[in-house]
């Protein structure tokens, strides 16, 4: 356990260190990051109070440089890596009605160049992940050719994927609505996996925990993911109602667990499963917030570990009910915090994440510190 705990690494979001908010308004703290290297410097605490946030996901434009090489050594400098790099193909007022599935072969040509600059920015840093959400979708019936928008994706996809490089993945993210009303193109996994099926090796499938329908049982989609090889990876958040974004185990913990727990019995943690958080801390402080959610994939990671595989495969076959009920609740009622902090000063982190960081006076620097300039942030 102790192994696979330490050989887990979660990798935080550069967005979630910076402003952000509802539809209606973009809350500011005091602190936050005005530069992708002040992000990462954020992200760098995270990672030494925890021991498990090696690698730090970014979001084009919003970190955006001149010289992605040099940001990739400066993460280096702070013990991190590079991770997953994120397209934007949303927030132009050209992608009002899509964007590489827009019916304009002008705006599909410009969205098809963001997307190609992507790949170009992954080679300068060495990041293995391309990550690709389309807002992309209708409002009305007879809006636009469903057919059709489908065609124009899988064009975009296929240069894509010919773009990668050998050791580069592309990871399609799937939506179930929003922007989109009427019909998202891409809107469940079974879209986003037949598009990566007809592909190849190097496209999977990136489970977003806030994308489905009330009540989708979202262990069994990872389920079948992991059985056919396409699980590229997860986007972290919890949800009450829709794309929420809330700290993930926050809504429901049993559900992260049955998700790890799937991960495991998949053979997902040693497959090359990427374990991204994808969150925005509105109204709580952004890095203890993110320090608090690593913690949660690494509990729920831990009492997935604890499942009895031989008693749960023997109630199975009895078809015994409630025994093997009984078996995933034993493990997920154990308290591992124990544990998990002894994995933590094992790898030379904080036992209290969270306490350690209050006492480091980092917070309080940093406010004091970055004082003019912009803060990052999504805008709205």
């Amino acid at each position: 356990m102790k192994a696979a705990l330490k050989s887990q690494a979660v990798e935080t979001p550069s967005w979630a260190f910076g402003n952000s908010g509802t539809r209606f308004k973009v809350f500011t703290q005091p602190g936050v990051p005005r530069t992708p290297e002040e992000k990462l410097a954020d992200a760098a605490r995270v990672h030494a109070h925890t021991g498990v946030a090696p690698t730090v996901a970014l979001h084009i434009p919003w970190d955006r440089v001149d010289d992605y090489g040099a940001l990739a050594e400066y993460a280096r400098g702070l013990g991190l890596r590079l991770g997953a790099i994120n397209s934007n193909v949303f927030q132009d007022d050209d992608y009002k009605l899509g964007s590489v599935t827009h019916p304009d072969r002008t705006v599909r040509r410009k969205a098809l160049g963001h997307l190609l600059e992507c790949v170009d920015i992954m080679d300068a840093t060495g990041s293995r992940d391309l990550k690709l959400w389309f807002s992309d979708g209708i409002n009305y019936p007879g809006q636009d050719d469903i057919s059709a928008r489908q065609g124009r994706l899988a064009e975009a996809l296929s240069a894509v994927y010919e773009r990668l490089g050998d050791d580069q993945r592309m990871l399609l993210e799937y939506k179930l609505f929003e922007p989109a009303f009427y019909a998202t193109d891409v809107p469940d996994w079974g879209t986003a996996y037949a598009h990566c099926l007809r592909l190849g090796p190097k496209a999977q499938v990136v489970v977003d925990t806030g994308h489905h329908a009330p009540g989708t049982n979202i262990e069994f989609i990872v389920a079948v993911l992991l059985r056919e090889k396409k699980l590229g990876g997860f986007d972290f958040n919890s949800r009450f109602y829709a794309d929420d974004d809330l700290m993930v185990g926050a809504a429901d913990p049993f559900q992260l667990f049955r998700i790890m727990y799937e991960v495991i019995k998949g053979g997902g943690l040693d497959a090359g499963t990427a374990f991204m958080l994808d969150q925005c801390h509105n109204i709580e402080e952004k890095i203890p917030a993110i320090i608090r959610s690593v913690m949660n994939v690494q509990e729920a990671t831990a009492k997935a570990l604890l499942v009895d595989a031989a008693a749960l495969d023997a109630a199975q076959r009895a078809g015994d009910v409630l025994a093997a009920n009984a078996v995933l609740m034993d493990a997920f009622n154990t308290d591992v915090r124990p544990l998990v902090a002894e994995v933590r000063t094992e790898l030379g982190a904080d036992a209290d994440p969270v306490a350690a960081y209050h006492a480091s006076g980092y917070g309080k620097r940093i406010v004091a510190e970055r004082i003019g300039g912009t803060q990052a942030g999504w805008g709205a």
